[in-house]
């Protein structure tokens, strides 16, 4: 019997009953997998394979590695600076600045669009990513004109976390990524705030209360260093409630 979400190592056969199916969408490979034609799907990295059967996606859960930039991924940036139609964002310490037209917002225009200062957050979304150019971003939805969330944020605090547990906090609602659910717990014992993930390894927490903020990201940063279940994931938060009041 396959066993969920095993450990494969580069080069390892793929047990076929593992690999979701569709009547409509096609198979998508994510992060750690190619494939070899005519019908091999390997593994090129170490760690878990996910599947997630929603949409029909498939890939290599693994905390390792530089982000890549990479269309539709959010993620959150820092302002460095500001040119005349567009703002330089930075994305990790070791990747080109990516670009962020002053209208790619909600409502933007030349008298209305926001006003971002150097050192400015963002949660916005990769419009563009390869190779030979450096990445794009927007912080509206193209389909419907409406920020979805994306924007400036203002206040709070990001923290560090592996590309690995962010991909699992953005898909924490999937049947088959369940793991992480320190958020809930910390919100379950009356604890009030909010967060945005993104997809290059940060997560940014904010909330009325400083001592708050601080302590989800403890949580956070915690579970992700320790590769936390979720019965440790309670204890947790059990002794950080503690020790907060």
């Amino acid at each position: 019997m396959a066993t969920e979400n095993p450990l494969v190592l580069p080069g390892d056969e793929i047990d076929p009953s593992l690999i979701p199916t569709h009547k409509t969408k096609p198979l998508r490979l994510g992060p750690g997998l190619r494939h070899v034609p005519p019908n091999q799907i390997l593994p090129t990295l170490a760690g878990h394979l996910i599947a997630d059967h929603r949409k029909n996606a498939l890939y290599v859960e693994y905390n390792g590695g530089r982000y890549i930039p990479s269309p539709s991924d959010l993620v959150i940036g820092q302002v460095t600076r500001s040119a005349a139609d567009l703002y330089y964002v930075n994305l990790t310490p070791y990747t080109p600045n990516a670009s962020l037209p002053h209208l790619a917002f909600e409502g933007a225009t030349k008298k209305t669009r926001p006003q971002l200062a150097n050192g400015a957050l963002v949660y916005a979304r990769i419009s563009l990513a390869n190779r030979h150019m450096d990445p794009e971003l927007e912080c509206v939805s193209t389909s419907t004109g409406k920020s979805e969330g994306l924007g400036p944020l203002t206040g709070g605090m990001v923290f560090d976390i592996s590309l690995g547990l962010a991909r699992r906090l953005l898909m924490a609602r999937s049947r088959d990524v369940g793991k992480v659910a320190v958020l809930e717990l910390l919100g379950a014992e009356g604890l009030a705030f909010e967060t945005a993930v993104g997809r290059n390894g940060k997560v940014w927490v904010n909330s009325e209360s400083v001592k708050t903020v601080v302590v989800v990201g403890r949580a956070l940063k915690e579970t992700d260093e320790k590769e936390l279940g979720v019965e440790q994931q309670k204890k947790l938060v059990q002794k950080l409630i503690k020790e907060m009041r």
